[in-house]
């Protein structure tokens, strides 16, 4: 493996670190909370090596072992420290119309219809209701409104 000679001479204690702080730049620049674990891991691999006299085959096996660990421990604070959304309905449209009034523009038969809500008009699904008949979305379900005749 003639490719693994440009490291000779190259003192392990700096790859290491240098492949933490990289990973952990990486994570930075593009997020997905993965990198940093796998970065921790080799930080933590480019202390020991500073501080004890390890082989090269002893480093990567201690290097793997952390990132396993780091990973999993990692994937388990994720878990019961989830991030918040400032604003959990987002992308779904639908369901930030729940409570509004609307008002039935292709009357609703046999549990199907359009009504007008603003400025735009959805499917909806409810109970059966003439033209120009005002009731609440109760819903959503995609791109199609749960209507009710709620007073």
């Amino acid at each position: 493996m003639e490719w693994l000679d440009v490291f000779d001479g190259f003192d392990p204690r700096w790859l290491w670190l240098i492949v933490g702080l990289v990973l952990a730049a990486a994570e930075i620049v593009v997020p997905g909370v993965f990198l940093i674990w796998i970065a921790a891991a080799a930080l933590i691999t480019g202390l020991l090596t500073w501080v004890l006299p390890i082989d090269g085959a002893v480093q990567t096996v201690i290097f793997a072992a952390l990132a396993v660990l780091a990973g999993y421990s990692g994937r388990l604070w994720v878990r019961a420290h989830p991030i918040a959304s400032a604003d959990p309905l987002m992308n779904q449209r639908g369901a930030r119309l729940v409570g509004q009034r609307v008002v039935v523009t292709e009357a609703i038969e046999g549990g199907i219809g359009r009504v007008r809500c603003g400025g735009d008009e959805w499917i909806a699904h409810g109970p059966d209701a003439p033209v120009g008949a005002h009731l609440t979305i109760t819903g959503s379900d995609g791109v199609v409104l749960i209507v009710e005749d709620v007073p």
